[in-house]
C-alpha cells in the first residue's frame, strides 16, 4: 500500500542533515551552555552559531533571537509580555478571530486578567482589512497580533501595511510566522514587525524548540523565571540539541526557500485543478492568490471530514482537518466559520499540505482515490438522512 504524507502544515520529518548536526550534542558534545569551562562554551559557540542562522531566516539581528520550546510558548511570550510590561500604557489589544489557539487562548486569558481584546473579522477568504485594523486603534492599544499566514488555509495577511499601521501609531505588532517561515519570504523590517514566532518541527527540524524575534529596545516581561538565559528573556537550561538542529533547518530554509515554493505551489495547483475537474460540489478554502504555496484546504459538502480523513488513511494518505493543535475536537474549525461557511460545510474539510519530499505521482495517487472516497461517503450521509423521520 501506498505511504504518501500531506500533512507537513502539523509537522515535518527532521532532515537528514538537521539529525546529522544535533547528533555529537546528544553524546560527546553533551555541555551545558551556561557552563564556562571547555565543554560549555563549546555547547555556546554552538547556540550562538545557530542565533546567527534564525537571525538570517527572518532578516533580524542574532542578538534579537531567544530560543523557547516552540510556537506557542513563543506566542504566549509575545502577548502577555507585552501585555503585562506595557500595562501602564493601556490594556487593548487588536488581533483576529481566525488566529492560532496558542494566540486566542492567550488572549482569552488576558482577557480574564482585565484585558480589552479586539477580535477582528475576516473576508471570505480570510483576509483582515487593513484599515479595520486602523480604524480599532484606541488610545489603550499596546499590541496587534496577527499571523503571518493561517495554518488551516494557508492565507497570507497583508501583515506589511498592517505593521505599518502599528508602528505609525507607537504599537507593538506581533505575527505568528511559524507556518510561513521557510515557505515564503519572511523579513520583519518589512513587516515592520516587533515580535515574531517561529517553530523548528514547520521546518524539517526538531520538536520541542522554536524561537522568537523580539525587535532591540522592545520589553518584555518573561512569563518564566528561573536563572539569566537568553538574556533573562526566557530562563530554564537551553536545549543545545534542539536549537542546533533549528538552526541547521533555518539555514537550509533560507537557501532553498525560493525553489522549494515554486515546486510546492506547482503541486498544490495541480491537486487543486483536478480536485475541481473530477468531483462535484467542491469549495476550495483560502484566497486564491495569497497564501502558503503548499497548502489546500478543500470542502467537500455531504462527506464529514473525520470519515474522509479516515478513509484516505486506510488508502495510505495522510491529511487533515485543519490545526494539529485542535485534531480532537468536534466542532466545526473556528476559522473556516469565520469565512462565512456554513457547519456542515465546514465539517466536511480537508486540508493538503505539501512538503519536499512530495512529487506528482503523489497527486495522481491522490486522485486515484478521492473522487471515490468522497462520493461513497456523500452516498452513505444521504441514505443515513433519508432514514431520520420527518
Amino acid at each position: 500500500m501506498a505511504s504518501i504524507y500531506l500533512d507537513h502544515n502539523a509537522t515535518t520529518p527532521v532532515r537528514a542533515e538537521v539529525f546529522d548536526a544535533m547528533e555529537p550534542f546528544f553524546r560527546d558534545r553533551f555541555g551545558n551552555a551556561s557552563s564556562i569551562h571547555r565543554y560549555g562554551q563549546d555547547a555556546r559557540s554552538a547556540v550562538e552559531e545557530a542565533r546567527v542562522r534564525v537571525a538570517g531566516l527572518v532578516n533580524g539581528r542574532p542578538g534579537e533571537i531567544y530560543f523557547t520550546s516552540g510556537g506557542t510558548e513563543s506566542d504566549n511570550l509575545a502577548l502577555k509580555g507585552i501585555a503585562y510590561a506595557r500595562r501602564a500604557y493601556g490594556s487593548h489589544i487588536i488581533t483576529t478571530n481566525i488566529e492560532h489557539s496558542a494566540v486566542l487562548n492567550s488572549c482569552g486569558f488576558l482577557e480574564r486578567e482585565g484585558f480589552e481584546v479586539t477580535y477582528l473579522p475576516v473576508d471570505d477568504y480570510g483576509r483582515v482589512d487593513p484599515g479595520q485594523v486602523a480604524d480599532a486603534l484606541t488610545d489603550q492599544t499596546t499590541l496587534i497580533s496577527i499571523m503571518h499566514a493561517n495554518n488551516e488555509i494557508g492565507t497570507v495577511q497583508p501583515v506589511d501595511e498592517i505593521g505599518r499601521i502599528a508602528r505609525d501609531n507607537g504599537v507593538c505588532f506581533h505575527t505568528d510566522a511559524v507556518q510561513s517561515a521557510g515557505k515564503l519570504p519572511v523579513d520583519v523590517e518589512a513587516m515592520h514587525a516587533d515580535l515574531l514566532s517561529l517553530s523548528g518541527h514547520k521546518i524539517y527540524g526538531p520538536k520541542g524548540v522554536g524561537a522568537i524575534y523580539i525587535r532591540k529596545g522592545v520589553e518584555i516581561e518573561p512569563t518564566a523565571h528561573g536563572g539569566h538565559h537568553e538574556n533573562d528573556v526566557r530562563s530554564g537550561t537551553e536545549n543545545t540539541v534542539g536549537i542546533v538542529g533549528l538552526g541547521k533547518a533555518a539555514e537550509l530554509a533560507a537557501e532553498e526557500q525560493e525553489r522549494e515554493c515554486r515546486n510546492l505551489s506547482w503541486m498544490r495547483d495541480n491537486l487543486e485543478a483536478r480536485i475541481r475537474d473530477e468531483i462535484e460540489d467542491v469549495r476550495v478554502n483560502g484566497h486564491p492568490e495569497w497564501r502558503l504555496p503548499g497548502t489546500l484546504n478543500a470542502s467537500f459538502p455531504g462527506a464529514e471530514g473525520e470519515s474522509l480523513i479516515m478513509s484516505l488513511d486506510l488508502a495510505g494518505i495522510a491529511v487533515s482537518t485543519g490545526s494539529a493543535c485542535t485534531s480532537g475536537a468536534i466542532e466545526p474549525s473556528h476559522v473556516l466559520l469565520a469565512l462565512g461557511r456554513d457547519p456542515r460545510t465546514a465539517l466536511g474539510s480537508v486540508r493538503f499540505s505539501f512538503g519536499r519530499d512530495n512529487t506528482m505521482r503523489d497527486v495522481d495517487y491522490v486522485m486515484s482515490r478521492l473522487p471515490g472516497i468522497v462520493s461513497r461517503l456523500r452516498e452513505v450521509s444521504a441514505a443515513s438522512a433519508a432514514q431520520v423521520p420527518v
